[in-house]
């Protein structure tokens, strides 16, 4: 069971993991250092614990111990209680989900074991926004994906913000990253899958025609800004389009995934 300490400054060593959250390179050179992420949020936290994450510590608001009560009793991890303001103070901003962990990372698995029964997986190349990372995984966890593979420049699943965006999904929705970016969509099609690049290509096909009737699929994204790399578009098995109006040629990478995601869970 987590041991409770209050603390009452913001200076505390104790607090080290949760302070200046809004310090995009500190988080990201604390979180690399130490092999830790960081979960916001009720139903998030206690969707990490449960995936088997082991927390460093918690921070909490007293108001939220109860809910988190359950969660609180699987781990021996210390739980600091503070004050909503010096929950502001320390981590930059208003923590209006009321509770925070700080969590160990986990070696990533394999490209083979998060593939192994997969028949539904989604390939994502440089998207940087972890606001995008975080959606696409949620969608695809909803719409009945199986696994998620990150090139090497992907942004962190596990940035706070990524997690909260995707609602824990994270946690279960089994991802990992590429070790070899260049043959990459290769090495699916060798496997079994049928790759579909989601592109403006001048031969990209309406989606739902692309991924009909097949087994073993794997949709690819590219980046926000110029899209697939060239090497990944013409490696791709297929290239496919979402049909647009109105002269817009394309939607946000995230909202163009979850759309891709139903029509290929259909299939």
């Amino acid at each position: 069971m987590a041991e409770f300490v209050e603390i009452a400054t913001a200076d505390d060593p104790r607090l080290a993991d949760y302070r200046d959250l809004r310090d995009v390179e500190l988080r990201k050179h604390l979180e690399a250092e130490h092999g830790l992420f960081l979960a916001e949020g009720e139903k998030v936290v206690r969707r990490a614990i449960l995936g088997g994450y082991p927390a460093r510590s918690f921070l909490m608001a007293p108001r939220w111990l109860d809910g988190l009560a359950d969660v609180l009793a699987l781990s021996p991890a210390p739980c600091y209680v503070v004050s909503e303001a010096l929950a502001e103070e320390v981590t930059g901003f208003h923590v209006h989900r009321g509770a925070l962990a700080s969590l160990e990372r986990r070696p990533l698995p394999t490209v083979d074991d998060v593939l192994d029964g997969a028949r539904s997986v989604l390939v994502l190349e440089d998207i940087v926004d972890h606001t995008n990372v975080g959606a696409i995984l949620r969608s695809g966890a909803a719409l009945g994906f199986d696994a998620v593979l990150l090139a090497p420049r992907c942004a962190d699943p596990l940035y706070r913000r990524a997690i909260k965006v995707a609602m824990g999904a994270v946690f279960s929705l089994p991802w990992t990253r590429l070790p070899d970016w260049y043959d990459a969509l290769p090495d699916l099609t060798s496997r079994g899958f049928t790759t579909v690049a989601l592109t403006l290509a001048p031969d990209a096909v309406p989606v739902d025609e692309a991924v009909a009737g097949l087994d073993k699929v794997a949709l690819v994204l590219g980046s926000e800004g110029h899209g697939l790399s060239e090497r990944w578009e013409q490696t791709a098995d297929r290239r496919a389009i979402i049909p647009m109006a109105a002269g817009i040629d394309s939607l946000n990478v995230a909202a163009a995934t979850a759309v891709a995601c139903y029509v290929t869970a259909r299939r």
